[in-house]
This record gives structure tokens, sequence and C-alpha cells, in this order.
């Protein structure tokens, strides 16, 4: 006996909603993996540090440069000027960062750091990458 297969060939469909859910998850994955962190205003290349830790305080923000100028929140500033500024700053008792260039002269850096001992400064921070 002899039996008859009938074999009918559908076009193929492609589901795709499961297509979509997948997108959708990959998408909110990687929104919420990244980091954006953009740093306005002066361009500064930071050093890398592993031991780095995110600040939440209002500082006030000493930048140094590449070209060893000093800017203070984004506003270039002179030797003097930056002395009275961080002055005033430890009289409130308000923290500071040091932004400096991993380029700019180590110098520079000391410069600050020696002012900020000087005017007796509570806290003193310098920005890195992680």
């Amino acid at each position: 006996m002899r039996f008859k297969r009938k074999v009918f060939m559908e076009k193929g469909r492609l589901d795709i909603a499961p297509l979509i859910d997948v997108i959708f998850l990959l998408l909110i994955f990687f929104m919420l993996t990244s980091s954006f962190v953009f740093q306005p205003g002066i361009r500064v290349n930071l050093p890398r540090a592993v031991t780095s830790e995110v600040l939440q305080k209002e500082l006030l923000v000493v930048t140094v440069t590449e070209d060893s100028e000093f800017f203070i929140c984004e506003r270039p500033v002179s030797e003097d000027e930056l002395f009275s500024r961080i002055s005033v700053a430890a009289r409130d008792g308000q923290p500071l960062l040091i932004k400096a260039d991993k380029k700019a002269s180590l110098g520079k850096v000391i410069e600050v750091w020696d002012i900020c001992r000087q005017v007796d400064v509570k806290q003193i921070n310098i920005a890195t990458t992680q």
C-alpha cells in the first residue's frame, strides 16, 4: 500500500514581535549601562586613577591647563586673584577641586596646593578619570 504525501510549501513568515522585543531590550540595556559624563568648559585631559570617587558637593573648581594657565569656574585668573578666591573659599569652608591636565606642569599644581595649605582649606580634591 502506498501512501501519498502531500507536501505544501508555504512562504516563510518571520514573526517580527520577538525581534522588536529583543531590540528594545538591547536598547534599554545600552542606555542604562553607558555613562554620559560631560564636563563642559575648558578642555582638560585628566589623568587616570583606579581609586577615584564621585563627589556630590558644591566645589570651587580650580583648573590648570596644559599651558599652565589658571581658571576658576571656567574664568581665567591671575595668581593673585587665585590666592584671594581660594582664601574666600577657605573662609566659607568650601571644598576645593583641582582639575589639572595630564601634561600640566607639576609646579603649577603644587602652587595651587601650597595656596590651599596657606589659607587652611579643609578639603582638597584632585579630579581624575576612572
